[in-house]
């Protein structure tokens, strides 16, 4: 499958090349405006020393983790909120009947590689913020981890997405709130939130695993809300279960699917 993944996203990454001035702007495009992202950062503590009891670089940090993790979901990924289109245009009958599993077509299908631009962007964000914070090297393993688990959160909730439009098709919107309404909300502390918002993306919907929990860990700071210390080590195990639900609801939308005889 991932093979097959692979070949889908080269062709339509090879068919975007064939217009290399355009796909080089819309790569430069996408950094840009995520930049302008972690700008409002610098605009805050140009007013400020601290946001939610962190420093700048700590909030670099955090953005960096998140920005990454979701632009690498989103380019890889994020398509599958457009499984209505192909519901209610019947092209996802042709699908079914394809050696290739759907979830892998609807993944890659018109697949956007000048995406690119705001992984780099996460990229070069979290550099800046690790280049500020001191991370000793018996803390720094849970970066990568952090980011990996991560990108399958964020992976899971769009699959999730898609599994829901198999029974309300006009509700994409609905995914996208979780998606990158998700992703803009764990671009900062959890601090700054209401204790009963982020206990919910912690034990409901595990968005506090992305960067929040692990985070915590790698700048060893204490959780203001006092939540178990353990926690910080649950990134992986969260990202798992909820993968595993995705895949449940995902087969769950197949066998519920009923052509649309076109």
């Amino acid at each position: 499958m991932v093979r097959t993944y692979a070949l889908l996203a080269w062709t339509w990454t090879r068919a975007a090349a064939q217009y290399p001035l355009s796909f080089t702007l819309m790569t430069l495009g996408g950094f840009v405006l995520g930049g302008l992202d972690a700008a409002v950062i610098w605009v805050i503590f140009a007013n400020t020393t601290t946001l939610g009891g962190f420093g700048l670089s700590e909030v670099m940090f955090l953005y960096g983790t998140a920005g990454l993790a979701f632009s690498v979901g989103d380019l890889m990924f994020s398509n599958l909120d457009r499984i209505s289109q192909h519901i209610k245009a019947g092209t996802f009958d042709a699908m079914l009947i394809r050696p290739v599993s759907p979830f892998v077509q609807v993944a890659t299908d018109r697949f956007v590689p000048h995406r690119i631009g705001r992984v780099l962007q996460g990229a070069v964000v979290l550099g800046i913020g690790l280049s500020g914070v001191h991370v000793p090297l018996g803390r720094a393993w849970m970066i990568p981890v952090m980011v990996l688990s991560g990108v399958v959160i964020f992976t899971a909730i769009w699959a999730l997405g898609g599994a829901a439009q198999f029974l309300l098709t006009d509700a994409p919107e609905v995914a996208n709130a979780f998606t990158y309404g998700g992703g803009t909300l764990v671009q900062y502390p959890l601090s700054v939130y209401g204790d009963n918002l982020v206990r919910g993306v912690t034990f409901v919907l595990p968005l506090a695993f992305v960067n929040w929990q692990p985070g915590l860990y790698v700048l060893d700071r204490e959780d203001p809300l006092g939540l178990p210390h353990w926690l910080r080590f649950l990134s992986p195990a969260a990202a798992l279960a909820l993968a595993l639900v995705a895949g449940l609801a995902w087969r769950a939308g197949i066998r519920r699917y009923r052509s649309t005889g076109s």
